[in-house]
Order: structure tokens, then C-alpha cells, then sequence
């Protein structure tokens, strides 16, 4: 069998609006796949605050830098959009209108196009132009009230359910459905309107389903999942780390006590009203030995037992390892691409793309010579370009950490 390494999306090109968050990781994805991913910087970067060289949501793309307060700015992003099968831009609503790089603009140019939308509210709605972070998204999507202790506050899971599960892989979702749909021979293109606040709440379906059949409490710590269960959760160890532990079914539920030496003395998991007992017997049996120990005595069982391990620590990790999760690329350590294909794999093939980098070799590669030529002139002082316009470009990448403020021109 014949293989590639380039992924099953050699041959797709994509324009990115540089942006931060959840836009560049489906970018990324897109380009992990094999697509031919040119991100469009803009003078000054988009706003993520940490040096481009070990930015790896933009790693396997090539970078262009076009200013769109330039005369011709838009003019250079809808030559690239001609050309290309996919445009990816987290504006909000309007912003990219302003800019001349809307949908109407674009699928004039190129009515094949697919045009993805990364937002958090959406394009309509009540808050469709307001500021957001990827905390609220989840909140008002019902997420976030699950997640952490009974009586405790939500437990906010970095950006990771919001931004990247909610947003990001949707948006890739829709433009690989749109993408196929365009390639039809009576298919067109058309703008794929990913917002996180809906992705987020699509992926709580199942709770919805157990919540409807009386299966979920609408309360967090009261759950089969939601570490309400003391055979469903995370113990302390002897020194400090901890245990997750996980064995729902009773066969590995068994395995699991007996492991851990407490068969004996522990009362029936089905003893709802003794479960505080049974989960304090768990914890204390716990911290009598190290994480280290914890995972030896379990290596081997099916008593779905695994130790918690540090973003640093994980890459070591046996299985990891042994298969190829984690790889090394330019002296930086990093997820490997996935999902994995058996005739077509992805792989890392370019480091981060540093802004305007690569403005030649995407010039010829695409056949845009005027790509390279300098721009036009600034629009002078007393004509402010619309993304100086109120509620302009922003982007839709959220985190705790400053640097990954929402950013207002």
C-alpha cells in the first residue's frame, strides 16, 4: 500500500486571518492534515503574547504579512481567497464586512469557497457583538456548572472545552462537511458559522439525554461522571500526585478494590447511602503508598487506574511514547497530529510560521507575483480604516493568562 506523508488534505488551500485562540488551532488541525494553511499576519501580530518561534498552533503553515489599513490590503487577501478552497477568519460580526473581506466579497470572487466563522456568541443574536472569553461561553452553555465539587465553585478547564473542543474542532467539522459538499458537481460555496457557545452545548448532548431520563442530577458532584461517584475521580497520593480512577463497570470495579487491598473491608458500591464511606476508605488507602507505587501495582490490570501526569510529564509516559503522541520538531516538544491515517498520515513538517516569513515562496507557489510587490501607502489620519472602527476585529482565543486578552482595535 502506498503511502504519503503530506495528509488526506494535500492539495487544500486555506487562508487564515491571523487571529489567537481557537482560529489558529483549526487552522493548525487543517494544516497537521496536509493542507497548504497561508496565514495572513498583520503588522504588530495578532496579540498572543509570546514569541512567534514557539507558537505551535502555527506550526505547518506559511505566513504572509498584508495590512489591511493599506489601500490595496483587501485587495491582496481576496487575490489569495481566488485561489484558495478555504478561508478561516474570528472576527466579530461585521468586522470582516468592514474590512472588505466579508463572505459577499469573498464567494464573489470564488463561489467554491468555504467560508469559516470563528466566533463565541456567533454572527446573530443578543451577544453577538459583545466581548467574550471562553469561561463565559461555557458557562452559559450549561458546561461549566458540571464540572468541579458539590458545594464548591465550577472548576474552569483552562480553554480546552470551550475554545478548542466547542470552537475549534467545529469550525474544522464544518469546513471539511462544507468542503465536501463544494466539490459536488452542483455544489457551491458557503459560510460555515461556528460558534463556540453552540458547539460547547452540542457537546453536552448525552448529559441532556441522562438529565430527560432521570439518569443526571441538574448538580454538579451528584453524578455517575461528574465525580460524584467514589469510584470515578482523582485520589491523593503519598507524596502530593494523584491517582484518576475510573472503573464504572463491576468487573473492573472488582479488580480495582482488590488491587488496592480493600476488598474486604469496603461496603457494596451499590450502597448509595455509604458512599462517603467507601470513598474516604479509597482515599486513605491511597495515600499510604507514591504515585510511582500506585502505578506499578496497577500496571497490568483492567482497573482503569492511571496516574495524573504533568503537561512536562507526559510525553515519558510508556504508551505515549511507544506510540508516537508526542513528537520533538526543531528542538520543540509538541502533540504529534491527529487523528492517524493509514495511507495518507500527517505529520509535522514546518515549525511555527514567523509573520511575513514566507511572502515569496507563497507568491510563486500560488502564482500571485504582486504577493511580494510592497504595498500601497497608509489610508491617511483622517480616514481610519474600519478596524480602528468601534467593536472592530477581535479575536476569539480565551484564557486566564493576560496575554491572551481579547483584543479591541
Amino acid at each position: 500500500m502506498a503511502t504519503t506523508e503530506n495528509g488526506p488534505l494535500t492539495g487544500v488551500r486555506v487562508v487564515e486571518l491571523a487571529g489567537i485562540g481557537p482560529g489558529p488551532f483549526a487552522a493548525m488541525t487543517l494544516a497537521d492534515l496536509g493542507a497548504d494553511v497561508v496565514r495572513v499576519d498583520r503588522p504588530g501580530g495578532a496579540g498572543l503574547g509570546i514569541d512567534s518561534a514557539h507558537d505551535l498552533t502555527n506550526r505547518n503553515k506559511r505566513s504572509v504579512l498584508i495590512d489591511l489599513k493599506t489601500e490595496d490590503g483587501a485587495a491582496r487577501v481576496l487575490d489569495l481567497v481566488e485561489r484558495a478552497d478555504v478561508l478561516i477568519e474570528g472576527y466579530r460580526p461585521g468586522v470582516a464586512e468592514r474590512l472588505g473581506i466579508g463572505p459577499e466579497e469573498c464567494l464573489g470572487r470564488n463561489p467554491r469557497l468555504v467560508y469559516g466563522r470563528m466566533t463565541g456568541w456567533g454572527q446573530e443574536g443578543p451577544l453577538a457583538g459583545r466581548a467574550g472569553h471562553d469561561i463565559g461561553y461555557i458557562a452559559v452553555s450549561g458546561a461549566l456548572s458540571m464540572i468541579g465539587k458539590a458545594g464548591e465553585p465550577p472548576v474552569v478547564p483552562a480553554n480546552l472545552l470551550g475554545d478548542y473542543a466547542g470552537g475549534a474542532l467545529y469550525l474544522v467539522i464544518g469546513v471539511l462537511a462544507a468542503l465536501q459538499h463544494a466539490r459536488t458537481p452542483d455544489g457551491t460555496g458557503q459560510v460555515v458559522d461556528a460558534a463556540i457557545v453552540d458547539g460547547t452545548a452540542h457537546l453536552t448532548t448525552m448529559i441532556h439525554a441522562m438529565m430527560g431520563a432521570g439518569g443526571w442530577q441538574d448538580r454538579r458532584g451528584a453524578n455517575l461522571l461528574d465525580g460524584g461517584s467514589p469510584f470515578y475521580g482523582s485520589y491523593e497520593t503519598a507524596d502530593g500526585e494523584y491517582m484518576a480512577v475510573g472503573p464504572l463497570e463491576q468487573r473492573f470495579y472488582n479488580e480495582f478494590i482488590e488491587s488496592l487491598g480493600i476488598a474486604d473491608e469496603v461496603p457494596a458500591r451499590k450502597d448509595f447511602g455509604r458512599w462517603d464511606e467507601l470513598r474516604d476508605a479509597v482515599a486513605a488507602r491511597f495515600r499510604t503508598k507514591t504515585r510511582a507505587e500506585w502505578t506499578a501495582v496497577f500496571e497490568g490490570t483492567d482497573a482503569c487506574v492511571a496516574p495524573v501526569l504533568s503537561l512536562r510529564e507526559a510525553p515519558a509516559h510508556p504508551h505515549l511514547a511507544a506510540r508516537g503522541t508526542f513528537v520533538d520538531h526543531g528542538g520543540l516538544v509538541q502533540p504529534a497530529p491527529a487523528p492517524r491515517f493509514s495511507v495518507t498520515p500527517g505529520s509535522v513538517r514546518r515549525g511555527p510560521a514567523r509573520p511575513g516569513a514566507d511572502t515569496a515562496e507563497i507568491a510563486r507557489d500560488w502564482g500571485l507575483p504582486s504577493l511580494a510587490e510592497p504595498p500601497l501607502a497608509e489610508p491617511s489620519p483622517a480616514e481610519p480604516s474600519p478596524a480602528e472602527s468601534p467593536h472592530a476585529e477581535s479575536s476569539v482565543a480565551e484564557s486566564s493568562s493576560p496575554a491572551l486578552a481579547k483584543e479591541d482595535s
